[in-house]
């Protein structure tokens, strides 16, 4: 499992002309799942992004998780994060669990990250996505399962 996790002031991600998800200070959670990601997987990752400490403290320096600064998570599903691009110009997504196992992961893993504590927004799985964020720093860091 991989999360491509980004501080942001502030995020939406929109279906067609309607929103699905907003949130203000936090986290954008673009996960991506693997056939064999199970429950531990999902948990590892959503304790880290939970508690990975990339905002800043009275000093500034990286000291507080999203949880520590109150903010919210809105997570979007992104088979694309398992794309190998090695060969060729197109990329592969054989790695990537197919749609009807990643849906249920990616449920999963909501609620997991619903269940540490995180306020959570979300996209839509299978749907065609446009997400508007504002990053913060910028700071984006990669969280992948043991």
């Amino acid at each position: 499992m991989r999360v491509l996790v980004q501080r942001v002031s502030r995020a939406r991600v929109t279906v067609g002309s309607e929103c699905v998800g907003a949130i203000g200070c936090g986290l954008v959670l673009l996960v991506g799942f693997r056939a064999g990601d199970d429950e531990r997987a999902l948990r590892f990752c959503a304790d880290k992004c939970a508690h990975l400490r990339i905002f800043g403290d009275a000093a500034g320096r990286l000291n507080r998780s999203v949880l520590d600064a109150g903010g919210e998570a809105l997570i979007i599903p992104q088979f694309t994060l398992y794309a190998d691009c090695r060969h060729g110009r197109r990329p592969s997504f054989n790695d990537a669990a197919p749609p009807a196992i990643a849906a249920v992961l990616y449920e999963r893993f909501l609620a997991s990250c619903a269940a540490s504590g995180l306020r959570v927004a979300q996209g839509r799985f299978g749907a065609h996505m446009v997400l508007e964020l504002a990053n913060d720093g910028p700071v984006t860091v990669l969280v992948e399962s043991p």
